[in-house]
């Protein structure tokens, strides 16, 4: 169901043998490809910001370290650059997204679509909201995802977890290395079979970068403890310090807890499911998107949407991405990823571990 690192080592490798072909004896690339792909190459991609919360560039890769389960590990690969990005939309069509919601979603996904991505980047569009339903496939061609956001009308409830799940798999056969889902939703999840341990489970065991945008328009939200709704995901890494409004940044998150067991035919997950109505679920939301290194944004009104999915864009193509080979037990495990900067007080944010392939 997921594509594992491995495997992507595998092509990584493949293509350096193809591009030396006529300077080694086959055999010897043969022995080089055997040797490569015995060690997993793990991906990670880090988002660095300063204090104010604007993106920092310009950083080496000597400027990195990089732990696995609290023991440094040699970055081998790094870049600064911005690189193509396969791109899933999940876009909550529920009855509660009707009128004012919905218009400032298709004019903020249009322009993110039209002006701020990338010609190279391909993109897919799933919709959800009594089940979820993908309306296009991978393409490159903006116009086809416009018009199927122009055919949509929101109805129904909202499954959420369902829809996130679909995703998940299809995003991971993206051509580009760099892999994300952005979902955007205005409330709690009210029909999904799926759970969110099962949800997490999934995500943790991809490199895709999971970004929420949760639509609330109330004073106060019930999930955040009296956070204002505001302020994003708290970074995991750094430390903490005051992140200035209006502009979003990621801040440090409440750590997750396992969902209690449930009854037959109940839905799982710890997370209440009410009414259609229900308000957007902000921590569920974040343990959906903090552990891959994205994060979770709470906007009070659609017309903050538009400045929402500018700030993923930007942040889509000011990241850093490093490699590592892991010389961990291939155990089927979650291990810790842990990123940091040599000097300076800027805050890291990268996705906080992963599961490692078991040996066959």
């Amino acid at each position: 169901m997921t594509l594992r690192t491995s495997a992507m080592v595998s092509l990584i490798v493949a293509a350096a043998v193809v591009s030396t072909a006529g300077q080694q004896p086959q055999q010897q690339q043969d022995q080089v490809f055997r040797f490569k792909t015995g060690v997993e190459l793990i991906n990670v991609t880090a988002t660095v910001t300063d204090n104010n919360g604007r993106f920092v560039s310009g950083l080496q890769k000597e400027d990195f370290r990089l732990f696995e389960d609290g023991k440094e590990q040699e970055i081998t690969h790094f870049n600064s650059e911005r690189v193509p990005v396969s791109l899933g939309l999940v876009i909550d069509t529920s009855a509660s997204m009707e009128g004012e919601k919905w218009q400032a979603a298709k004019q903020a996904l249009n322009r993110f679509l039209f002006q701020l991505l990338d010609p190279q980047d391909e993109v897919f569009l799933y919709r959800f909201d009594n089940q979820p339903e993908l309306i296009e496939g991978w393409t490159m061609d903006r116009e086809r995802i416009a018009n199927g956001l122009a055919r949509i009308r929101p109805r129904g409830a909202t499954s959420l977890y369902d829809a996130v799940g679909d995703a998940i798999p299809l995003a991971q056969t993206g051509r580009h290395r760099k892999k994300a889902l952005v979902v955007v939703s205005d409330g709690n999840d009210t029909n999904s079979r799926a759970s969110i341990r099962e949800l997490k489970q999934m995500i943790r065991e991809t490199e895709v970068l999971v970004y929420a945008i949760g639509i609330d328009s109330q004073d106060t939200m019930t999930n955040m403890g009296g956070r204002p709704p505001t302020m994003p995901s708290p970074p995991p890494q750094g430390p903490r310090m005051p992140i200035p409004l209006p502009f979003p940044m990621p801040g440090r998150r409440q750590p997750p807890s396992s969902p209690p067991p449930t009854a037959p035919g109940q839905p799982s997950g710890r997370y209440s499911r009410g009414h259609l109505d229900d308000r957007v679920n902000v921590a569920a939301l974040r343990d959906i998107t903090d552990d891959s290194g994205g994060r979770t944004e709470i906007v009070r009104t659609p017309r903050d949407l538009d400045p929402a999915t500018s700030s993923v864009a930007d942040e889509l193509s000011k990241q850093y991405y490093i490699g590592y080979p892991s010389q961990g037990k291939k155990d089927g495990q979650w291990h810790t990823i842990q990123v940091e900067l040599r000097r300076g007080s800027y805050l890291v944010r990268a996705r906080r571990g992963y599961v490692a392939t078991p040996t066959p």
